[in-house]
């Protein structure tokens, strides 16, 4: 593997780290405040937080000089505001699940994009290796064992999650296309915005949220919104530059070990034989789905 692609996958590793270790103030917050109005506080407090990175970087390394500016400034919005639409539709979805369903079973069924992705990147003309495909039905089987923990059923909030999945595997997708034409931290930047405002439009549509319940969550959303959207929406972004959009999703989806690793250490928490065993296959997904597939001998 070249440096690039473990870099990105490193990357990718941290991100996952850091939206398992969020899953508590997710939580939390939905205590106080509704879906809308949390998402579109954290989103928007994540856009904040890399405008000051922004102006930095632009100040210590201007951009090289595009043969096409237009294009590249068309390239960045264009891709800011649909990876926005798709993280707005995919994170309320979500939330709104949560409402309506186990965290075990929201866990399982928002991984389902490591089967979309690739399934989905068929009808663009993606191939991903064989072992990616056994390193997904490994994922799939490791994340039952590490949620699931009663029978399965499809009701309202299983269904939302599920809506959730999808949109998450286009938002992966649409950063995989753009992420290669347009400046990353920037690019973030957009689609926070872009989902921050359209959720708090939703907000005021459908929930009345004050002063008070906001204050409330005040910890959870920040927490949130900088680290799980500020940092790691933003290192996904730049990861997936240097990686394939099948195994990006193999690695992100170990959000969901690393909640339960959360949960041991903060929360004091055990793992089950279940449980421990679901860890360990998703861990075998990731390291079979780097092995290089074999090039064909020139006869």
């Amino acid at each position: 593997m070249d440096r690039k692609k473990l870099r990105g996958n490193l990357i990718l590793l941290l991100v996952a780290m850091i939206w398992g270790s969020s899953f508590v103030a997710q939580s939390v917050g939905m205590d106080s405040i509704g879906p809308f109005t949390f998402n579109g506080i954290r989103t928007l407090l994540g856009g904040i937080v890399l405008l000051p990175l922004i102006v930095w970087i632009n100040q210590r390394k201007p951009e090289p000089s595009s043969h096409n500016p237009k294009e590249s400034r068309k390239n960045l919005w264009t891709g800011g505001i649909c990876c926005g639409i798709f993280l707005c539709i995919a994170s309320n979805f979500q939330q709104f699940g949560l409402l309506d369903t186990t965290a075990g079973k929201s866990g399982f069924i928002t991984a389902l994009y490591v089967v979309l992705v690739p399934v989905l990147g068929l009808f663009l003309k993606k191939r991903a290796p064989f072992t990616v495909w056994i390193g997904v039905m490994l994922a799939v089987v490791g994340l039952y064992l590490l949620c699931i923990t009663e029978s399965f059923s499809i009701g309202k909030g299983d269904f939302l999650t599920m809506i959730c999945a999808l949109f998450y595997s286009f938002h992966i997708l649409v950063i995989d296309h753009f992420s290669k034409k347009a400046n990353g931290v920037k690019l973030s930047c957009i689609q926070f915005f872009v989902s921050g405002i359209l959720s708090i439009l939703l907000m005021f549509l459908f929930e009345t949220p004050n002063f008070g319940q906001i204050l409330n969550a005040a910890w959870p959303l920040i927490y949130s919104g900088v680290m799980s959207c500020g940092v790691a929406y933003t290192l996904q972004i730049i990861g997936q530059k240097d990686t394939d959009p099948t195994v990006a999703s193999l690695i992100m989806c170990l959000e969901s070990v690393f909640a339960v690793i959360s949960g041991w250490l903060f929360l004091h928490e055990t793992l089950s034989l279940r449980e421990g065993i679901g860890c360990l296959l998703m861990f075998a997904a990731i390291l079979l789905s780097q092995i290089p597939p074999r090039k064909k001998k020139v006869s």
